[in-house]
């Protein structure tokens, strides 16, 4: 059996009476007026009790404080052990923390914040750095890596420091900075998808305000397209009086600010009923005695109430 099983939940006799040295503890831990009543005592082990206290401070409803004290085995005088603040069963606690990057919103950066981005970030994946072969989901041909090879082999006299800059015409940098890849990071499939997903809620096809809209972005002149593979399926509004001005907005998406609003034809509106004037409905005037059946008035009888 271990140590702790053998050990007796018996309170101290001597532990559980020293509830003044306890209490003169928390007071002295404590703001003056700040310890209430004793509420209790706890047996922590041989020896070992701890005295709880009610906490009279404002802002901490249900907490007490707790004083441990403990004895030397065959000693007489009971010692101090520590004292701190401790929530009740029914104290009142503060929500469970959570971490910066989960409680982070839109729209909660400010001027001068930074937002650190994980090195295992799943929207982002590295792009081309100039290393000695492109990543994976580079679009470089085996024509253009021969090139650079070729390139490569001509050693370049002087300093790196005094090398250029601007990659060399037809190298595997243009090329990937002329697609946007010369970057550390660049974004990933997963990243894309997560974009087009919030572009879409937000200004898609499928708000009320595109549901309403003569017609969708893909044919307004105020659409100022963007480049990648987003282009296909969204721009960037450039109507200040458009309610998406400045927004990345889907081509399916649609307002009233739309730029051929004004000239677009009218809906086919339906041709009047037309009034046969040539003939003579038939109406009842009144019940048939006998059957009950509504009569019929022919053309005779309608051509005399008509002179009458």
């Amino acid at each position: 059996m271990s140590a702790a099983t053998t050990r007796s939940r018996t309170p101290d006799r001597l532990c559980a009476e020293a509830v003044d040295l306890a209490r003169a503890a928390a007071e002295e831990a404590a703001a003056p007026g700040v310890v209430g009543e004793h509420v209790g005592l706890e047996s922590e082990g041989d020896r070992v009790v701890t005295h709880f206290f009610e906490c009279k401070e404002l802002g901490y409803r249900g907490w007490r404080w707790a004083v441990t004290v403990a004895r030397a085995s065959r000693a007489k005088f009971v010692t101090l052990d520590e004292v701190v603040l401790l929530p009740g069963p029914d104290a009142l606690l503060a929500p469970e923390w959570v971490p910066w990057s989960e409680r982070l919103r839109p729209g909660d950066m400010g001027p001068g914040d930074l937002l650190p981005t994980d090195a295992e970030d799943l929207r982002l994946e590295p792009g081309y750095s100039g290393e000695e072969e492109p990543v994976p989901t580079s679009a470089v041909s085996e024509e253009m890596a021969e090139l650079v090879e070729a390139e490569d082999a001509e050693v370049t006299a002087g300093a790196p420091s005094s090398l250029p800059v601007v990659p060399s015409r037809g190298s595997i940098a243009s090329v990937a900075e002329e697609l946007g890849m010369r970057r550390a990071r660049v974004l990933s499939r997963y990243g894309l998808h997560v974009a087009a997903d919030r572009w879409e809620e937000s200004y898609g096809a499928k708000t009320p305000m595109a549901q309403a809209a003569p017609a969708s972005c893909v044919s307004c002149g105020f659409l100022q397209p963007i480049g990648g593979s987003l282009g296909q399926a969204f721009g960037v509004c450039a109507n200040e009086f458009s309610p998406a001005d400045g927004r990345v907005v889907s081509l399916s998406y649609g307002c009233g600010g739309h730029s051929e609003a004004a000239v677009m034809p009218k809906p086919p509106q339906p041709a009047p009923p037309v009034i046969d004037e040539t003939r003579v409905d038939p109406f009842p005037l009144r019940p048939a005695p006998d059957s009950g059946s509504v009569p019929v008035v022919s053309d005779e009888d309608a051509a005399e109430l008509g002179h009458s």
